[in-house]
């Protein structure tokens, strides 16, 4: 990234402030000025800066570097062959990259090993809830992301929305996974090669007149765009196992929180900008998140598809009815009208009815209510389909680093 775009973004700070609503900015969904203290973080203090402001300086100049004297292809020829955590780089990788990508693949010296161990036993007992609410809650949610969903539309990756929606499903794929953080694992190789192409899609964004058009931004993706879809993972599916009251003991629920802590610093988030607890990752997101939520036509598109992934599975009962019935169930009927999902009595009626009492029952508090059990088997193989599509399809999949923007 050259000097001149640099001051350009800072002279532009006041843009930056503004987020989209449906086809341009709009001040009704403008985030309030950035008061979150850093002291509330895992660095435990910091400059104070707007994330706003704030991109990922040695990642950009670094890969727009790549971008500029033509590297990026074979780059990701050689790259394709890293996937495993304590998989030495490619041999013949540009120095320079090598030298960053070294440093970024280390685990920050906060990492706590034995909260990551307890992380895996909390993702197994409770990998099926996971699976919906990273797929429904946390996939829907970023559709109504304005900034989040329109980058995604109009980089390269939205040409294929379907290989799009799996690329980012494989990070709740390997963070969930028992070896997530272990030399044979893969969330640190995932975050690595996301964090090039967040810096990829930084420096070639900007020059689709298509995105220009209606991103109310000079340059996409800043430290506070990439809380707000952190918020949409973990934050989300935090807040909506409080919410169907799954008990969880007090070390699974730090130890949860700390695997997307140590995702977050890898995907090239600064630690001052980091949630230390829940109750303050509750906080930054009421005023990062919350305000900025809003339909775009990129964001209804994007929500069609992952509505329309169920139908592939021959048999399943993951229907665009269900599907969508359970995202009204999870996220309100505001964020269903904006994503023109339609009304579905049936499942409305059945899920907010019996949901409630059927993690009840599973969780072994409660008793299946007479004439439910049909119901409570329905309810448990979607909870077990949609955890199959969500976090399995994540498995063969390489992040690439891409050279240009939505061909279309």
């Amino acid at each position: 990234m050259g000097e001149i775009d640099r001051r350009k973004m800072l002279a532009s700070g006041g843009a930056l402030a503004v987020l989209g609503a449906l086809g341009g900015a709009s001040s009704a969904h403008a985030r309030p000025a950035w008061t979150w203290s850093a002291s509330g973080s895992v660095a435990g203090a910091g400059a104070g800066v707007d994330p706003q402001l704030v991109w990922d300086e040695e990642a950009d100049s670094l890969v727009a570097s790549l971008l500029d004297r033509g590297a990026v292809p074979q780059v990701n020829e050689q790259l394709r062959t890293w996937t495993k955590n304590d998989q030495p780089l490619p041999e013949g990788l540009p120095a320079d990259l090598r030298d960053f990508m070294e440093r970024a693949r280390r685990l920050p010296a906060w990492t706590d090993r034995g909260k990551l161990a307890t992380a895996v036993e909390f993702n197994d007992k409770r990998g099926l809830y996971l699976g919906v609410l990273y797929g429904l809650a946390s996939g829907m949610m970023s559709t109504v992301i304005p900034k989040e969903a329109r980058a995604v539309y109009y980089s390269y990756g939205g040409a294929d929305m379907k290989d799009r929606i799996s690329k980012t499903a494989k990070l709740g794929y390997d963070i969930g996974s028992r070896n997530a953080y272990q030399p044979d694992g893969e969330m640190i190789v995932t975050c690595v090669k996301t964090r090039l192409v967040h810096a990829a899609v930084r420096h070639l964004l900007p020059q689709s007149p298509h995105w220009a058009g209606v991103a109310p931004e000079d340059v996409p993706i800043s430290q506070a765009d990439m809380m707000v879809t952190w918020h949409s993972l973990p934050t989300t599916v935090w807040q909506k196992l409080v919410a169907w009251q799954v008990p969880i003991p007090a070390a699974e629920s730090e130890a949860f929180l700390h695997s997307w802590q140590v995702g977050a610093h890898l995907l090239g988030i600064e630690d001052e900008y980091i949630p230390a607890t829940w109750e303050q990752a509750n906080a930054q997101a009421e005023q990062v998140l919350d305000p900025v939520l809003a339909p775009t036509p990129e964001g209804i598109d994007l929500a069609d598809v992952l509505l329309g992934l169920g139908e592939e599975i021959d048999g399943g009962i993951l229907t665009r009815p269900v599907l969508g019935s359970f995202t009204r169930f999870m996220l309100g009927d505001q964020i269903s009208e904006w994503l023109k999902i339609p009304r579905e009595p049936f499942w409305d009626w059945g899920l907010n009815t019996f949901w409630g009492p059927f993690v009840a029952v599973r969780e072994g508090v409660l008793d299946v209510f007479p004439g439910t059990g049909k119901l409570y088997w329905t309810f448990d193989e979607f909870l077990r389909q949609a955890a199959l599509l969500f976090l399995s399809e994540a498995g063969p999949i390489s992040i690439e680093i891409p050279t240009g923007n939505r061909p279309s």
